[in-house]
């Protein structure tokens, strides 16, 4: 029987790949042990028991940014860290670590080479994270979910991605999603969203040019955030809710989304092959570009940088768009060479191979 460490957590970014891992590997193997290490202060404290995961902890050491006292402290924090992961592996008997990014997976690293433990590496964004580009020098094998991602050694795997993504029908699902959401099955629909807190770029855009897109034949579900400043207009062709539970009812119904371009974002609408105009958020190391480039440079997407989105954007760009049948046919064609839904399983074939080493 074999023994499972996933390492990750912090954000969601982390912790959903991971999961998907995790639950592909107990629905193939129900008597294997797969175990979680994360940080008490990351979201995977939450989210792992959840789904009925064991969840190992780690101490959370950030890497020092500038020369200060959490500098000077690093060295001795960071070796406690290993030493944690080094008895969880010794105790637990880990056949292998498959790390995700996020600090539990540094300290990760480090311990299963020193147990001579394999490491197997999937990093999510388009520019990769410390902690992965340290793993990955010595890992068996190494996946990204995006072409051109640099990291050693790494073949493109994809994005794992929960189930109810990776075996969603959308055709079954749009009369459901439509009265769902109060919208017409029959007419086309825009989803806009920007997170769990919304975007106020594209609250902004769309409070400005809404009536064109309705005026062009289509419908529009905005996911506003929970906290915004749009007004609803109350109008049937217009749905303004703070946030959306179900995004698989939401992916449903979507003909085209305008959306932020995190990397599970980006993943999850190229493996349904719904065609997206994409406004990365601007701030960071502008990973949200990069993460959108592969599906735009495939022609599935459409970038808009985010300073550059306002209501005439959306008109001029966004409405001729959705009313270019043609062009809307040719990104859902295109998508389905940028997307997979196979990432899960790509993964668990890595490990497979760093395994059998």
């Amino acid at each position: 029987m074999t023994t499972y460490l996933l390492a990750g957590g912090g954000t969601a970014g982390h912790v959903n790949p991971l999961l998907a891992v995790a639950d592909a590997l107990t629905a193939r193997e129900p008597d294997a042990t797969v175990l979680v290490l994360g940080t008490r202060e990351g979201l995977e404290a939450r989210l792992v028991p959840l789904r009925g995961h064991e969840l190992l902890f780690v101490d959370k050491v950030p890497f020092p940014r500038r020369p200060d006292a959490a500098a000077v402290r690093f060295p001795g924090r960071f070796a406690r860290a290993v030493r944690q992961v080094r008895t969880h592996i010794r105790e637990r008997g880990v056949d292998v670590v498959v790390g995700f990014g996020g600090y539990a997976s540094a300290p990760a690293y480090v311990a299963a080479g020193r147990a001579r433990v394999p490491v197997v590496v999937h990093e999510a964004n388009a520019k990769p994270g410390l902690a992965n580009v340290l793993g990955a020098r010595r890992a068996a094998a190494s996946g990204v979910a995006f072409e051109g991602t640099p990291l050693k050694g790494a073949e493109v795997v994809g994005m794992p991605l929960r189930p109810e993504i990776v075996h969603l029908d959308r055709a079954a699902l749009r009369s459901e999603a439509a009265e769902a959401f109060g919208l017409d099955a029959a007419r086309p629909v825009l989803l806009v969203f920007g997170g769990s807190l919304g975007a106020v770029r594209l609250n902004r855009a769309f409070a400005d040019s809404w009536q064109d897109v309705v005026a062009a034949g289509w419908q529009i579900l905005h996911a506003v955030g929970e906290r915004n400043d749009v007004a609803d207009p109350d109008d049937p062709s217009y749905r303004v809710v703070p946030y959306i539970d179900r995004m698989d009812l939401a992916f449903a119904l979507a003909d085209a989304i305008v959306s932020r371009s995190g990397a599970a974002t980006v993943s999850e609408i190229s493996a349904l092959g719904i065609p997206a105009v994409y406004v990365p958020y601007a701030v960071g190391n502008g990973e949200q570009a990069l993460n959108a480039a592969s599906a735009v440079q495939g022609g599935a997407a459409v970038l808009i940088p985010d300073g550059e989105l306002t209501g005439d954007r959306v008109r001029s760009t966004v409405v001729p768009l959705l009313t270019d049948a043609a062009a809307l046919d040719r990104m859902r064609a295109a998508a389905e060479n940028v997307g997979t839904r196979s990432g899960s399983a790509n993964v668990l074939g890595l490990i497979d191979r760093a395994l059998a080493r």
